[in-house]
């Protein structure tokens, strides 16, 4: 694969940026005009994947995606009544099942490949992991996987989850539905809920930093909000203007991650990473079936719940979908709390056997 002439590469970093907001608003109003379900992180995501292919040399700063994952944490928490404890509680079973199922689907997939020697070392291990990327990444490296394939599954799997559940709630949704809603960007604020809402946003995803929470910074002030809305302690404030800027970083956080090295290195085996990544998703996808088939879920809601990560993203898309937002975030949430919790653990136990194994075979030493 041939280098790129290096289009922005020598660029300052403020035409780089300009390039980036330019692009951002293209593939905003495009992804609008088809009414895509989250076109405005979409948007955003696929223009600094483009920067980034030309070798644009602008990163995301940690804070301001922090800051917005606070935000969509909020914005989730609000959306997601105090009732939905009771929802988990009467279903149990079925939010356990689901959980476990994706789980052990990703488990499992990933311990047949790195066996079959598909991809270098236990890299397949670490990167079907559905969740906490960053925890899989760091970990990978440690036990014998190729981080840099790792990281380009991971975000890939990532990519392509949103991609995918973004089209099928599109494809899925009742016609003229995004036609009849009219956004007032701009709207009158309420100073007061805006500026509490501002610091439960802030300060829950600086603590969660701080004390260093996987996912702390979207989990959170999700919890605190849908606590503090839900028993009518605050009003949560979020005008359009602050939820288009949030979503817009979260899509170059996202995007921006491609780097040109990377992209390069993984492009050889991009047409098994991509085998590996879509069979994950048919995977959930026939666990979304058996939701439809035997509890009686509608699909879109099956799917989305079942969609192997990350929860912000597909909040994101289920909140401009209609479908049960409590259900796919109950499942969401439970699966990520427990892939956090988990799954490190789980991969550790697989590549380690998978290593002694292949350690044990004749002729491997």
């Amino acid at each position: 694969m041939s280098r790129p002439s290096g289009l922005l590469s020598n660029r300052p970093s403020l035409q780089q940026w300009a390039a980036l907001l330019g692009l951002s608003l293209v593939m905003t109003v495009a992804a609008e005009a088809v009414h895509l379900p989250a076109a405005l992180m979409i948007g955003p995501m696929v223009a600094a994947i483009v920067i980034a292919c030309a070798e644009g040399t602008i990163r995301m700063a940690r804070w301001p995606f922090i800051a917005a994952q606070g935000i969509i944490g909020c914005l989730i928490g609000r959306s997601i009544p105090l009732t939905i404890l009771d929802e988990l509680a009467k279903d149990w079973p079925l939010f356990l099942a689901g959980v476990v199922s994706v789980i052990a689907i990703a488990s499992t997939m990933g311990y047949l490949l790195a066996r079959a020697g598909f991809l270098p070392g236990t890299t397949a291990i670490w990167g079907t992991s559905p969740g906490a990327s960053t925890a899989m990444i760091i970990m990978s490296e440690a036990h014998g996987g190729d981080v840099r394939l790792v990281a380009v599954m991971q975000q890939l799997r990532i990519v392509l989850v949103i991609g995918i559940a973004a089209l099928v709630a599109k494809a899925w949704a009742p016609s003229g539905t995004a036609l009849a809603l009219r956004v007032d960007w701009f709207p009158t604020i309420a100073w007061g809920p805006f500026v509490t809402t501002l610091v439960l946003a802030g300060a829950g995803a600086a603590l969660a930093t701080a004390l260093r929470i996987p996912a702390g910074a979207l989990l959170l002030p999700l919890a605190a909000s849908m606590v503090f809305s839900g028993t009518g302690l605050m009003t949560i404030e979020l005008p359009p203007w602050l939820l288009a800027l949030a979503y817009g970083l979260v899509g170059w956080s996202i995007g921006l991650r491609f780097t040109w090295p990377i992209l390069s290195y993984a492009f050889g085996l991009l047409p098994r990473l991509l085998a590996i990544v879509l069979a994950l998703i048919a995977a959930c996808g026939l666990m979304a079936g058996g939701l439809v088939v035997f509890a009686g879920i509608d699909p879109l809601t099956a799917y989305l719940a079942t969609s192997p990560g990350g929860a912000d993203s597909i909040a994101v898309i289920a909140a401009s979908s209609n479908v049960d937002m409590r259900f796919v975030m109950a499942m969401q949430t439970a699966r990520l709390v427990v892939v956090l919790v988990v799954s490190p653990i789980i991969s550790r136990l697989i590549a380690e056997r998978t290593v002694t194994s292949a350690e044990s075979r004749p002729g491997s030493r």
